[in-house]
C-alpha cells in the first residue's frame, strides 16, 4: 500500500491531501498560507492531514508540492534583482517581447559574440567586457541570466559566460539554451531573466518545505509539479524554477480529471489571487504551443494553455468613479480580506471600523489596514520606503494612520511589490461572509468594511450602496461577470476567434437570451469544472450566466493538492538537424555541432543523445518504469523534381510514475 501526500501552497490557503494507492482520498486539510515563510503553512497543513487520517509520518511513500509562488510572483512583479548578459544581439532587441519591462531597471549588458543559424561563430565573445560587468554587479544582484544569439544551435558562448559568472560571482546563473531548445533569442532571454529572478524564492520554499517534512518525520522523496502538469524532482525545480510557473493551475487540471473522469471541459480554478482557466482535451491538459503566458510575460516554458487572470476571492474591490451610477471592479491586486485581518488582529480592526462608521465624513482610507510581513529581508530600501516601513511597525495599523503624504502612496506600492507589507481591504471573501456563504473569519468586520465601502459617492452624488448586503451582492455580481468574461475569452481563443468579443454588447445581451427585433443566444457549449475553496460560493451563478453545466466535485477545494500527487514524471528533450550545404547534415548538440554525410546517420545520432538525456532526467526526477516516445518533425522541399532535406526537429519524451519509498 502506497500513501501519497500532496501539498498545494495557494495565495490564501495551503492544502494537503493523503491518497492511498492513487485511488482513494484518505483525508484533506487546510492551513492559512504563511507568506513570510510558506513552509510554516505547509507544516501546519501536513500535520493536520496526518492527524485527520490517523497516519504516521513514516507511512508516507511520496510527497509532492504544487505552488502558485512563481506564478503569483510574476503576476505581482516580485522576485530578486538580476542581471542579464545579452550576447550577439542588438541593444534595441531589449525592447522586444517585453524584455525591458521584465528587467524593470535591473542591470544588463550587450556584448559582442554569438553564433549564426548554422552554429558557426559569428564573432568572438567579449570576455573583457563581461568580466568588467561582473565585477560591477557581483554584489548587487541575486543571480544572472545569460542569452546568446542562436545558442540553441551552439551554446558555447552561453556556457563560457555562465562559467565566468560562477567563477567571479558565485551567484546562480540561468542559461537560455538550458530552458528552451527553440529559436527566438529575446524570448529565450526573457525566460532566462524570469528563471533567475525566481531561483532564490523557489529554492527557499523547497528547502524549507523539505526541512519541515523531515521535522515531521516524513523521509519520502519530494516532487514538484511543473507547469505542464508533470512532476519533477525538488532538485530540478530548484535550478529551473521557471518550469514551476503555472504549477498550481496545472495540478488543478490533473486533479479535475482525477476527480471527475471528464474528458472534454473548461476547468476554472478560483484561488485567493488568481482565476486560472484551461481546456481539458481527451482527458489531458491542452499545452500552449507558444509557451506559458503569465501576466504580461510570454515565456518559452512548456506549460498548460492556461489563462491566468488577477481575479480571486481576495481580489481588491476597486470603486469605479466614471459615469453617474458608479460601480466596482475586482483585482488584479490581492489584498488581505478585512474579515481575515479582524480574526487575526481584532483589537485593532474592530474598534477602528466602528470609529470610522461613527464619523459623518467618510475617509479616503476607511476600511483599509496595513501590516508588515515578518521575516522578510528589507535590505536596500530607499529612505522614504524605509521610513514608511518603520512607521508601520510590527502591528496592524489603519492605513490612514501611516499614509501622511501622496509620496507615501508610491512608497507603499513599492513595499507591497517587494512583499514586505500587506494591505487589507474589502474583497469578494468579505462579501461572501456578509451574505452567509462563508463563515471562516469575522463576519462582523466584513459587514462594517462593506458598509464603509458603500458610503462612497457616485457621479450623481448618491451613495454606492445603501446597505452592506447590497454592497456584497454588487461585488459577487461583479465576480460572476468577470469570471464569465474569462471563460468566454478562453472559449473564443479555442475557437480561433477574437477574445475581445467576450465583452461585446451582442455577446453580453445573448447571455441573457435577448429577445427583441433580434433573437440572440450565446453561452458555452461545454461543461465547466469549477475548482477552488470558494467555487461552491460563486460558480453556480457563473454556470447559470453562461448557460452551461457547472460541475463542482466534492474535493474541488483541494484539487490542486490532489493533482500534485497523481501526476506522472515526464521529461522532454528536443534537438535540431540542419543542412548547411549539399550532402551535409548538422546535428546541433550542447557539446557543439556535429556534421554527417547522411540524414539517417544524423537522425540516429540526435535521437541517441536525446534518449539518453531525457531518460537520465526522468531517472533524476525519480521516475520508475520509464517509457520513451520519439516524435520526428522532418521538413523537406521539392527542388528540381527531387525531395530536399531542409530541417528536422526531434522531441524525445521519457515518462513514468514517481518512485515511492519502500519501508
Amino acid at each position: 500500500m502506497a500513501i501519497l501526500l500532496g501539498v498545494d501552497t495557494g495565495g490564501t490557503y495551503t492544502d494537503a491531501v493523503l491518497i492511498r494507492d492513487e485511488a482513494e482520498v484518505l483525508a484533506r486539510a487546510k492551513a492559512l498560507t504563511t507568506r513570510h515563510d510558506l513552509a510554516v503553512g505547509v507544516g501546519k497543513a501536513v500535520r493536520a492531514v496526518l492527524e485527520a487520517a490517523v497516519i504516521t509520518p513514516a507511512a508516507v511513500s511520496m510527497a509532492s508540492l504544487s505552488t502558485t509562488l512563481a506564478t503569483n510572483a510574476l503576476v505581482e512583479g516580485q522576485g530578486g534583482r538580476v542581471a542579464l548578459i545579452y550576447i550577439g544581439f542588438a541593444a534595441s532587441d531589449l525592447a522586444t517581447h517585453g524584455l525591458s519591462d521584465a528587467l524593470n531597471g535591473d542591470p544588463s549588458c550587450v556584448l559582442a559574440g554569438g553564433h549564426l543559424h548554422d552554429g558557426s561563430e559569428a564573432m568572438a565573445l567579449d570576455e573583457a567586457g563581461l568580466l568588467g560587468f561582473l565585477e560591477t554587479h557581483k554584489a548587487d544582484v541575486s543571480g544572472f541570466a545569460v542569452a546568446s544569439q542562436f545558442a540553441t544551435r551552439n551554446p558555447a558562448h552561453e556556457q563560457r559566460a555562465a562559467a565566468l559568472v560562477r567563477e567571479v560571482t558565485g551567484r546562480p546563473v540561468s542559461a537560455s539554451h538550458q530552458l528552451s531548445a527553440k529559436l527566438g533569442g529575446p524570448k529565450r532571454a526573457l525566460t532566462a531573466v524570469l528563471n533567475a529572478r525566481l531561483i532564490g524564492m523557489i529554492d527557499a520554499l523547497i528547502g524549507r518545505a523539505e526541512g519541515v517534512l523531515r521535522e515531521i518525520g516524513i523521509a519520502a522523496p519530494m516532487m514538484v509539479v511543473r507547469g505542464d502538469g508533470a512532476l519533477m524532482s525538488a532538485a530540478q525545480a530548484r535550478s529551473r524554477p521557471i518550469e514551476t510557473i503555472l504549477s498550481g493551475p496545472a495540478a488543478s487540471i490533473v486533479g479535475a480529471r482525477w476527480l471527475t473522469g471528464i474528458d472534454h471541459a473548461l476547468v476554472s480554478d478560483i484561488g485567493g489571487t488568481t482565476t486560472d482557466v484551461a481546456m481539458l482535451k481527451d482527458g489531458r491538459p491542452a499545452i500552449d504551443p507558444d509557451g506559458a503566458r503569465v501576466g504580461p510575460y510570454r515565456t518559452m516554458v512548456e506549460a498548460v494553455a492556461m489563462r491566468t487572470t488577477g481575479l480571486g476571492g481576495d481580489s481588491e474591490v476597486n470603486f469605479v468613479t466614471e459615469g453617474l451610477r458608479g460601480g466596482v471592479t475586482l483585482g488584479p491586486r490581492r489584498v488581505v480580506p478585512v474579515a481575515l485581518m479582524a480574526a487575526e488582529a481584532p483589537d485593532v480592526v474592530l474598534p477602528t471600523l466602528e470609529a470610522q462608521l461613527r464619523s459623518t465624513t467618510p475617509g479616503e482610507h476607511d476600511g483599509r489596514f496595513v501590516r508588515k510581513v515578518q521575516g522578510m529581508n528589507a535590505d536596500g530600501l530607499a529612505a522614504r520606503d524605509a521610513a514608511l516601513l518603520a512607521a508601520i511597525g510590527a502591528q496592524v495599523q489603519p492605513l490612514g494612520a501611516v499614509l501622511r503624504t501622496r509620496m507615501d502612496h508610491g512608497a507603499l506600492k513599492r513595499l507591497v511589490t517587494r512583499g514586505l507589507v500587506q494591505v487589507s481591504a474589502a474583497t469578494p471573501s468579505d462579501a461572501a461572509h456578509m451574505l452567509g456563504r462563508l463563515e471562516t473569519w469575522d463576519a462582523d468586520a466584513a459587514r462594517m468594511a462593506l458598509q464603509l465601502f458603500g458610503r462612497r459617492r457616485t457621479g450623481a452624488g448618491e451613495v454606492l450602496a445603501a446597505t452592506p448586503e447590497t454592497m456584497a451582492q454588487m461585488i459577487v455580481d461583479q465576480l460572476t461577470h468577470q469570471t464569465g468574461v474569462a471563460l468566454l475569452q478562453a472559449a473564443l481563443a479555442e475557437e480561433g476567434l477574437d477574445e475581445g468579443l467576450a465583452t461585446h454588447v451582442l455577446m453580453q445581451r445573448g447571455l441573457g437570451g435577448h429577445r427583441g427585433v433580434l433573437r440572440i443566444d450565446t453561452g458555452l457549449a461545454v461543461p465547466v469544472v469549477g475548482l477552488g475553496a470558494s467555487a461552491g460560493s460563486y460558480y453556480p451563478a457563473v454556470g447559470a450566466r453562461l448557460g452551461c453545466e457547472m460541475i463542482l466535485p466534492g474535493d474541488a477545494g483541494v484539487a490542486n493538492a490532489i493533482g500534485a500527487v497523481v501526476g506522472r514524471v515526464t521529461m522532454r528533450r528536443s534537438g535540431t538537424i540542419t543542412a548547411p550545404g549539399e550532402g551535409r547534415f548538422r546535428v546541433h548538440l550542447d557539446s557543439g555541432p556535429e556534421d554527417f554525410a547522411e540524414a539517417a546517420l544524423a537522425l540516429e545520432r540526435l535521437e541517441h543523445v536525446l534518449r539518453a538525456a531525457a531518460t537520465e532526467a526522468a531517472v533524476s526526477a525519480g521516475a520508475d518504469d520509464i517509457e520513451v516516445l520519439v516524435d520526428r518533425d522532418i521538413r523537406t522541399a521539392q527542388a528540381e523534381a527531387r525531395e530536399v532535406f531542409v530541417e528536422a526537429t526531434l522531441t524525445v519524451e521519457a515518462a513514468g510514475r514517481p518512485r515511492v519509498a519502500v519501508g
